[in-house]
């Protein structure tokens, strides 16, 4: 797990990003991408892991999770929770399974992109795309 640079210092990350994933090819492939882009990524296999995550890390700035998900909760019974709890953090679902039902948080459908994963959680934050040499 890659942590993030302390905000103001050259080569600060631009935002933590938890991301939320079953897969873990897929989570590594999503956290490198989030790395590329300059984000802090943090992953967790389940939601019981991101629930803990999100106790120990009060720098999360969103939560980019899958919504079938093993264990007790699945991904839109974990961005209730994390609405309710944190409400400060920013919620981004995805899945290819599910046909997105709840409108109340932002849906990428996979199979996705990872640029356009990435200008997705840049819109949600509220950042300017980073020029690209």
């Amino acid at each position: 797990m890659k942590e993030a640079t302390p905000a103001g210092e050259p080569g600060a990350a631009r935002a933590t990003i938890l991301v939320v994933e079953d897969e873990p090819l897929l989570r590594m492939a999503v956290c490198d991408s989030l790395h590329d882009a300059g984000f802090a990524a943090i992953g967790a296999a389940d939601s019981s892991e991101a629930i803990r995550i999100l106790h120990e890390n009060d720098s999360v700035a969103l939560v980019f999770s899958d919504i079938n998900l093993p264990g007790g909760m699945n991904g839109d019974e974990l961005a209730v929770l994390i609405r309710h709890g944190y409400p400060a953090i920013k919620i981004l679902l995805t899945s290819g399974r599910s046909a997105r039902v709840d409108p109340d948080f932002p849906f990428l459908a996979k199979p996705f992109f990872f640029h356009e994963m990435r200008r997705r959680i840049e819109a949600l934050l509220g950042l300017a795309t980073p020029l690209r040499a």
